[in-house]
């Protein structure tokens, strides 16, 4: 995974070979087939060490808060810590996934899954009666869905923001176009 990881953060793995990876790791090429067969499968691998980031396993605590203005809150915080945690490898993945079909896979397996957690969020602000008076759901979820974008996270930090800054931001934006006044 390391081995992995460092090719990502040097914008190179859409450019390497599986032969490249074995040498990058000090192992036997033959031992890295034995656990991947693919380039696909070593992403798929990345996405497993996503599943155990703390910022995305507090992400889907904090959708089923009781209070659900806090629960919009949290999320976004959330989200941003995730993106800026990982921002090294999903930047490459991301770049690569107009090009490399391993890339392309995950980042719509993580765009579902975050569909999945905001489309909780959504409920959770209907439920509660906080969702904005004549918003629908569907406007809701399309607007959390790319104010928690990694697109935003990159274009926020790219201006220069912080963590703290991009967090503040997008959570002000939250309250005003989805939460109830």
């Amino acid at each position: 995974m390391d081995a992995i990881r460092e090719l990502l953060a040097e914008g190179v793995f859409h450019e390497s070979t599986m032969d490249q990876v074995a040498e990058r790791a000090r192992i036997a090429r033959a031992t890295l087939y034995q656990h991947f067969r693919s380039r696909l499968d070593l992403v798929d691998a990345i996405c497993e060490t996503f599943d155990a980031n703390p910022a995305l396993l507090e992400l889907r605590d904090t959708v089923d808060l009781p209070d659900a203005e806090a629960a919009l809150g949290a999320t976004v915080a959330a989200s941003v810590r995730f993106w800026s945690s990982e921002n090294a490898v999903l930047r490459q993945l991301y770049g690569a996934a107009s090009v490399d079909p391993a890339a392309r896979d995950l980042v719509a397996r993580q765009r579902s899954d975050r569909r999945g957690e905001i489309e909780r969020l959504v409920a959770n602000l209907r439920r509660t009666k906080l969702l904005r008076p004549r918003l629908s759901p569907d406007r809701a979820l399309a607007t959390l869905m790319v104010l928690t974008s990694y697109e935003t996270f990159g274009e926020l930090r790219a201006s220069g923001l912080s963590d703290r800054g991009i967090t503040a931001l997008l959570q002000e934006a939250a309250r005003r176009l989805v939460g109830r006044d």
